[in-house]
């Protein structure tokens, strides 16, 4: 049977604009706001310390069940502030709830997803190593370090507001002037701390985490807990961008009024998240 030279030349048309939009799809999303550059200060910052903590739940599964997709942590929103702080000189350490292998959600690594960190850390033994053995929460004293940055992704939806978080979390709010942040679903990690009333201790502080839009535009609202909706219940003052009408292609960073918690709304806030915890860092002269 042969084929006419008009189908072929549809055909290959149709070849061509496939293969042109496969590789330029990463450009693309870019150019809209995902992953965006920051321009940032070079901060120098030998001596102090920082701990990324991560989800250790690795299945995106609905309620009653538990098998479904694999997920994690989204690796820029790991791999992004690790890359800031260790640029800054910083010893970086990696903890998870439960401890050992960090699951990283294997979407982050789509070839138009992936950040440029991402890419350094396929390269990295020494963070690789990390990732593969990371310490366990309940090991870790906060109070050790001077940074604590807790990574999202769709894996801590489950587990990032646990009471051994809380628990750690409010201990180091009382007990040292470290400065802790996170973004996107990370900012469950604050969301059951309680101060010494026995309150919600981000009562009355500007936050932000991943929007309900972004949550709903995926189809994934079977998740035990969403950022935005527990922000609010702890009595925080929820902050969002939503100037996109696409809502994963915005960004915000807030910092409550005591310039102890610094969140970012999303995966695109990982740059500017990082570094505006190290620039209260230094500012604060701690």
């Amino acid at each position: 049977m042969k084929i006419g030279k008009s189908l072929l030349y549809v055909i290959g048309g149709i070849v061509v604009v496939v293969a042109f939009l496969a590789i330029s799809l990463p450009y693309i999303l870019k150019s809209r706001g995902f992953h965006p550059d920051f321009e940032g200060e070079k901060f120098d910052l030998k001596g102090k310390k920082a701990l990324i903590v991560s989800t250790s739940h690795n299945v995106l599964n609905k309620p009653g069940e538990t098998t479904g997709p694999a997920t994690g942590v989204f690796a820029s929103e790991m791999t992004i502030p690790y890359y800031e702080f260790l640029d800054a000189n910083m010893e970086v350490d990696i903890a998870s709830i439960k401890g050992g292998v960090v699951p990283i959600d294997p979407q982050s690594f789509y070839y138009f997803l992936e950040s440029k960190q991402d890419k350094r850390f396929e390269e990295d033994e020494t963070f690789q190593a990390k990732i593969n053995s990371s310490i366990p929460i309940a090991s870790i004293d906060f109070k050790e370090y001077d940074i604590v940055f807790f990574a999202g992704g769709w894996g801590a939806a489950y587990d990032m507001n646990s009471e051994i978080v809380a628990t750690k979390v409010s201990d180091a709010y009382y007990n040292s002037d470290l400065i802790m942040g996170s973004v996107c679903h990370g900012a469950l990690a604050f969301t059951e701390a309680r101060d010494k009333n026995g309150d919600y201790l981000i009562k009355g502080r500007p936050m932000t985490g991943v929007t309900q839009k972004q949550l709903s535009s995926f189809g994934i609202e079977f998740t035990p807990f969403h950022p935005e909706a527990e922000i609010k219940k702890a009595g925080a003052i929820y902050k969002a961008d939503h100037s996109k009408r696409i809502d994963q292609f915005n960004t915000i960073t807030v910092i409550d009024q005591e310039k102890r918690f610094v969140t970012g709304q999303n995966q695109n806030s990982s740059h500017e998240t990082a570094q505006l915890m190290m620039k209260t860092l230094k500012e604060k002269g701690l």
